[in-house]
């Protein structure tokens, strides 16, 4: 059965940081891809970083240099260690696989960034 549970979140100053978890149902961890995505509403939900099976990673330009996602695979688990944060960087939070495979998603875990 697919489970994906995240947390972490919080509230947190600008210039602040913070380190996300998802942890995954074997199933999926071991064989995929993973990715953080996050939504803010009204828009649409975005890959903001991924790692692949063998740790080779991808950020989107917005958190290049700030974020940094890693993987520990003995625990089924996927990090998003965000430092340097800014108030457009709250939203509510999601892992999931990369590429999607299915309409599952967690229940995501919110980060307020305020100025």
């Amino acid at each position: 059965q697919v489970q994906l549970v995240e947390s972490g979140g919080g509230l947190v100053q600008a210039g602040g940081s913070l380190t996300l978890s998802c942890a995954a149902s074997g199933s999926i961890f071991s064989l995929n891809g993973m990715g953080w995505y996050r939504q803010v509403p009204g828009k649409q939900r975005e890959l903001v970083a991924e790692i692949t099976r063998r740790g080779n990673t991808n950020y989107v330009d917005s958190v290049k240099g700030r974020f940094t996602i890693s993987r520990d695979n003995a625990k089924n688990t996927v990090y998003l260690r965000m430092n340097s944060l800014k108030p457009e960087d709250t939203a509510v939070y999601y892992c999931n696989t990369v590429p999607l495979y299915s309409s599952y998603w967690g229940q995501g875990t919110q980060l307020t960034v305020s100025s």
